[in-house]
């Protein structure tokens, strides 16, 4: 995909609907352009408001599909903007699971004007179920209590830690975000489920004995809409090292009210028990938490009492960074 990158968000309703916006931002300021967005968006990626014309005229190559909704759905009432972007010269891409290119008026757009269109979430190639086979190298992964509570965040931020340190480490990207931001990887969401932990264990082989990959986490196990990716991907991914991704002030599951958040230390036990299927040897080496939505001292409080709780350290990878996680890895 050819940089820079205009950022669409449509008219997302909330600020988590543009995650992966808010990702490709965060870690590739310097691929994005602006932002484009439609009437009554109600995200906001802090780039400048462009108009698809203004877009060119500053050098926008790709018009980045930014938004993350439930079931990966690729509104209709866009497709006027898309093709618009496409007839004036952008290639487009989209982390949906709904195909661009599976849309007739955006097909047919992009083979007029002969621009190219990227669906980052489905996978090519052909996969091997999971073997559990015990393999080389050294791999961390992180799990969590819901959706979009850090699971990308934090292995990025240890990434960027321990290359500063000299460190052997790679990111390995299983979500559409990670591939926009790293260039690579697989949406393990959008892979048949026999072939999820056979696809991890691609994404993470064998390496070398001092060699961290950095797996991140999808979804949760204790998420009825999710558990399936998520135990398919600790399964492939063998963990040596588990760090759990937590945001304290939820009341449920992410889209689903009736669905409590589950505690700490049990969603620990479930991901350790699964873990150790393919790793026995694995174990919690820290804490990731989310504390976005607490002023500093309530953020403080919670990590201390967290910390003291499971002794392990515990970090806001933003508040206090991820230097204590990295020490911790073994």
């Amino acid at each position: 995909m050819q940089q820079p990158y205009l950022m669409f968000l449509g008219d997302v309703q909330d600020q988590l609907a543009a995650k992966t916006c808010d990702g490709i931002v965060h870690w590739r300021p310097d691929w994005c352009i602006g932002q484009f967005r439609l009437p009554d968006c109600k995200a906001d990626v802090r780039l400048s408001d462009l108009t698809l014309a203004e877009g060119l005229e500053r050098g926008a190559k790709t018009l980045v599909i930014g938004v993350a909704n439930p079931g990966g759905r690729l509104p209709r009432h866009w497709t006027d903007s898309i093709v618009d972007a496409l007839q004036r010269g952008y290639d487009v891409a989209s982390g949906l699971h709904d195909k661009l290119s599976a849309v007739p008026q955006i097909a047919a757009a992009a083979k007029k004007y002969n621009r190219q269109l990227f669906d980052v979430r489905h996978p090519s190639g052909q996969f091997s179920t999971g073997t559990g086979v015990k393999r080389p190298g050294k791999r961390c992964l992180a799990v969590g209590t819901d959706c979009s509570v850090g699971k990308m965040y934090t292995p990025l931020a240890m990434e960027k830690e321990m290359l500063s340190r000299g460190m052997k480490v790679s990111f390995r990207a299983t979500g559409q975000t990670g591939i926009f931001i790293s260039g690579k990887g697989i949406a393990v969401d959008a892979v048949v489920s026999d072939f999820i932990s056979g696809v991890v264990e691609k994404i993470c082989p064998a390496n070398d004995s001092n060699h961290w990959d950095l797996v991140e986490g999808q979804g949760s196990l204790f998420h009825p809409a999710f558990a399936g990716v998520t135990l398919g991907l600790i399964h492939g991914a063998q963990p040596d090292a588990l760090i759990l991704c937590h945001e304290p002030t939820r009341t449920h599951m992410r889209g689903l009210p009736h669905q409590p958040v589950p505690d700490l230390k049990i969603c620990m036990e479930h991901n350790l028990a699964a873990a150790r299927l393919t790793n026995p040897d694995a174990k919690f080496i820290g804490i990731s938490i989310n504390t976005a939505r607490m002023d500093s001292a309530d953020a403080d409080a919670y990590l201390t009492e967290v910390e003291q709780q499971f002794d392990l350290p515990t970090v806001d990878p933003v508040r206090t960074g991820v230097n204590r996680l990295v020490d911790n890895l073994s």
